[in-house]
């Protein structure tokens, strides 16, 4: 599954959050922080929980397809900070998972266009 994120929307939090949500249907009580984003990344092979609309198998790999990161102009910085938060949650999602002998859930990838 490929889930894509544009960078553009990407300047601070807020948008990283909202971008996310958006993108995988988090519920209505989402807190809209990095531990919430944890929570609900953590359970896309889990629909039960009702964390997000979006499902991966179990066994199976979401991608995180970030477009135009080569058009965030003045705002790159920015970008490059909510990029980096992503990834860091992205890895913290896949180390626990890992620590249960779980495969990991989540990949990201950058795609210039």
């Amino acid at each position: 599954m490929i889930i894509h994120i544009d960078a553009l929307k990407l300047t601070d939090a807020a948008g990283l959050h909202a971008s996310l949500s958006e993108a995988l249907g988090f519920p209505a009580t989402y807190g809209k922080n990095l531990d919430a984003l944890i929570d609900c990344l953590s359970d896309l092979d889990n629909p039960s929980t009702g964390m997000t609309k979006v499902h991966v198998f179990p066994g199976q790999t979401a991608l995180l397809a970030i477009s135009h990161l080569d058009q965030t102009g003045k705002n790159a910085a920015k970008v490059k900070t909510q990029v980096q938060a992503l990834n860091d949650v992205v890895a913290f999602v896949n180390f626990r998972r890992l620590e249960k002998k779980q495969p990991p859930l989540l990949a990201v990838a950058y795609d210039a266009n």
